[in-house]
């Protein structure tokens, strides 16, 4: 709306031009300041005022949007609100209506962290139950971290020292950043699907809250626990605590702990392979020694039993076994001649000759059986034609002109029926049994 400078406007008008104004010149702004006189009435919105050591502004933020907070507004807390400048025209007063608000500040992020953490919690996806322990000879592990970081230089010079059998394969990722939570949601997808490793790092160097925010985000949590390889997280400090550690299968309070955690020393595998090298040997002694007097025991054994006894002996048993043999050969032979047999049977039974009668008896009674259907339908066909034509004689008036009397109709087909539907001169009809009569009434 516009005005010269001699027009004269109404409070109304005024007041639309001030808001077309204001509309115009901030479409979209940032606010961040302390909330004051929060009111929510019974229609759902909220009403409330941004202050800060100097001013104040009043907003409003109408439903539904204020029923998407994460946050519940309260006095004194402080937010970043997102929204359009406007005039509120009933009182001549400029607001700000909102369309996003979020808490501001270090302790919003812990208050979203606290809150996150106990709704996965209380979905049990902390639950120890649903930790897994991790191998215990692990042959190849992925490290999903940063490339460049001081982490991964750490936890490789560790694995290198303490096992250098193991085959250790860098995951680069972003671990800080907008896209980091969803690049390490990926690479965990791609290293379980490869199947190429016994066991995930998920590392990471020290850092602020705001820093270590990406290993907080709910999907990454939610990758960790249904990982179906066993996931060791380290990020950050010994005090730092993310989402992503109470997900992982094991917590190590650094990436170097989690290095010394994942795999043995091999000074101590050295030390104990030479003890069991010496048990092996002192083992095997033992064992030969009791096989040689085992075998002395045998000797003794073999020359004190007669060589002739031996082969009778095992004649017996040759014989016995030939004898059994026979015997299930002819139990086998038996069963086969019955089987035989009772197929003979059957094929006699079942044979194509005997088959091939039955059927051309069957088709000789069918053959006959529509002859005597069609002799039956035409007899009782005749009878209620015959039945027909005498109800159609009872009723016909050709019966009654056949016993003398006449049938009148007028040109146009009509029947007379009195003499009141003719006059004189008009011509007529008169149906007789044997012919018509044209006459003329007079």
């Amino acid at each position: 709306m516009t005005a010269d400078a001699d027009a004269i406007l109404t409070p109304s008008q005024l007041n639309t031009l001030a808001r077309d104004l204001l509309e115009s010149a901030f479409p979209l702004i940032w606010v961040e300041g302390e909330l004051g006189n929060v009111t929510r009435p019974a229609s759902g919105h909220l009403y409330f005022t941004l202050k800060d050591a100097r001013a104040q502004v009043r907003c409003a933020m109408f439903k539904p949007k204020s029923s998407w907070l994460k946050f519940i507004p309260r006095e004194g807390l402080r937010v970043l609100a997102r929204g359009r400048l406007t005039l509120y025209e009933a009182r001549g007063e400029y607001q700000l209506v909102l369309d996003h608000m979020e808490e501001a500040g270090e302790g919003a992020l812990r208050r979203a962290f606290e809150e996150l953490k106990n709704r996965l919690a209380a979905e049990g996806l902390f639950d120890s139950e649903r930790k897994r322990p991790l191998p215990a000879h692990l042959r190849r592990i992925g490290v999903i971290t940063s490339p460049t970081g001081a982490a991964v230089r750490d936890v490789i010079s560790v694995l290198a020292r303490r096992w250098p059998l193991l085959q250790v394969e860098v995951l680069p990722v972003q671990v800080q950043g907008e896209t980091a939570a969803a690049q390490m949601v990926a690479m965990l997808a791609r290293a379980n699907a490869s199947g190429r490793y016994d066991a995930l790092l998920l590392a990471r160097g020290g850092g602020s809250l705001e820093d270590l925010w990406a290993f907080n985000d709910e999907r990454l949590a939610r990758a960790i626990a249904a990982s179906p390889t066993p996931v060791v997280s380290a990020v950050g400090h010994e005090t730092d605590f993310t989402l992503a550690d109470f997900a992982a299968d094991l917590r190590a309070p650094t990436p170097s702990a989690a290095a010394e955690l994942m795999v043995p020393d091999q000074r101590d595998a050295i030390a104990r392979l030479r003890a069991l090298q010496r048990r092996l040997a002192t083992l095997q002694v033992h064992r030969l020694r009791q096989a040689i007097q085992r075998a002395d025991r045998a000797f003794l054994r073999l020359h004190a039993q007669r060589p002739q006894a031996r082969l009778d002996l095992l004649r017996r048993r040759q014989q016995d076994a030939l004898r059994r043999l026979r015997q299930q050969w002819h139990q086998q032979q038996q069963r086969r001649h019955a089987t035989l047999r009772h197929a003979a049977a059957v094929l006699r039974t079942c044979s194509p000759q005997r088959r091939l009668q039955q059927l051309r008896e069957r088709l000789h009674a069918l053959r006959l059986r529509p002859q005597g259907a069609m002799v039956a339908t035409l007899r009782r066909d005749a009878l209620k034609l015959r039945a027909l034509a005498r109800s159609l004689e009872t009723v016909s008036p050709l019966a009654t002109v056949a016993r003398g009397y006449a049938l009148i109709t007028r040109e146009d087909g009509t029947l007379v029926r009195s003499v009141a539907q003719v006059e004189r001169g008009d011509r007529v009809q008169a149906r007789l049994s044997d012919g018509e009569i044209r006459l003329r009434v007079e």
